[in-house]
């Protein structure tokens, strides 16, 4: 049987889907992959006559079912066709399950996934990843059109824009708790932003990547954070290992009593080069494989705020325990030169990146 990844690739309106599923099929087909390609659901029952905006709740209902029916059906189907391929598969979802959660209220939602008999939960461990690219009405809208899409339903004008953006965060929101969501920034120039979407799927490949040192700061926070914050707590513990240049780590991470656990290695091959490999564990697994941790180094616990600005993803560390009052704020995917674009409510303390003494593996080495 193939090996198969399955991938979704989401985002706002005007993010780059399109170029994107190009990009992959043409970089990873010379590699000697199968790529399948599954059409954006919604925009093919759009063109077919469903009617998105409708006032009348009943057929609007029906229609996001059927939509949710049908892209479970299509992704089994071109699973089962995989399977019977010789050489290792990628399925890629121009959009996934969960997108469908972004347009109606979360009590519908709730009652569509259990009328199809699934839940939120169930619908997002069918993907091995979640690729976002952030749409270009956050942070390039000099960028931002709807000439490249009939379907779209947001407008080319300043309420369109905000639109734009809300959904955005809708849709990353919907796709949160995923063990393996990426934010794809965006970036004054768009083959960067390409780049780093076949830098994710790479990774998800488990093919070696380049060792790429995230932005990080020091910072204090000075203001109100976004009210469309994502607030999440995380429990990381880094296990005993024997193989030299090796580092493997549990983290548990959710909120509000609904956890994600995950098991990471990462392998350094040289200063240059490492292979990062990250699978989901249950619970049991999880609690087992805690009687591993490294005596030598403390268990770190933190508080994680995610939020879009300007078209960059960032995410804002608080630490707790051994470690409070220390607040780091990172941000990936920007390129060499290219300037972050800091919140006003954040302060710059110092710049971190590459410092190794604040990588969480050094932090939680015990003095």
């Amino acid at each position: 049987m193939a090996e198969i990844t399955r991938i979704v690739l989401t985002g706002g309106p005007c993010a780059g889907k399109t170029t994107a599923l190009a990009k992959i099929v043409e970089h990873f087909s010379s590699l000697g992959y199968q790529v399948f390609t599954l059409p954006e659901v919604p925009t093919m029952f759009t063109a077919a006559g469903m009617n998105y905006l409708t006032s009348n709740k009943a057929f609007f209902y029906q229609g996001e079912k059927a939509t949710l029916e049908v892209q479970i059906a299509l992704e089994d189907k071109f699973q089962r066709m995989a399977q019977e391929c010789e050489e290792p598969c990628i399925i890629v979802c121009d959009r996934g399950t969960m997108d469908i959660s972004a347009y109606m209220t979360p009590e519908m939602w709730e009652d569509i996934t259990r009328s199809v008999e699934t839940s939120s939960a169930e619908l997002r461990e069918r993907y091995d990843a979640v690729l976002h690219l952030v749409s270009a009405a956050d942070g390039a809208e000099q960028y931002y059109t709807t000439a490249n899409n009939a379907q779209r339903l947001e407008a080319m004008n300043e309420e369109g824009l905000r639109i734009a953006r809300e959904l955005d965060k809708k849709v990353i929101r919907a796709w949160t708790g995923h063990p393996h969501l990426r934010v794809i920034n965006n970036h004054d120039d768009f083959d960067a932003k390409m780049k780093r979407v076949i830098k994710e799927i790479s990774s998800v490949l488990g093919l070696p990547q380049p060792i790429a040192h995230e932005r990080k700061y020091i910072i204090r926070i000075n203001g109100d954070m976004p009210s469309d914050v994502i607030e999440t707590d995380i429990v990381q513990t880094y296990l005993t290992t024997a193989e030299p240049g090796t580092e493997i780590r549990l983290r548990k991470r959710g909120a509000n009593g609904k956890y994600v656990y995950l098991h990471t290695t990462k392998k350094k091959f040289s200063d240059s080069e490492e292979l990062v490999t990250e699978r989901q564990i249950n619970n049991s697994l999880y609690e087992m494989m805690l009687s591993l941790a490294d005596p030598a180094r403390r268990t770190i616990s933190k508080h994680r705020q995610s939020f879009i600005y300007k078209g960059q993803y960032f995410e804002i560390d608080t630490y707790k325990d051994e470690l409070e009052g220390l607040v780091i704020l990172e941000t990936k995917g920007i390129e060499e030169g290219e300037p972050v674009k800091f919140p006003p409510f954040i302060e710059v303390v110092r710049d971190i990146t590459g410092n190794t003494d604040y990588f969480n593996h050094s932090l939680a080495q015990r003095k």
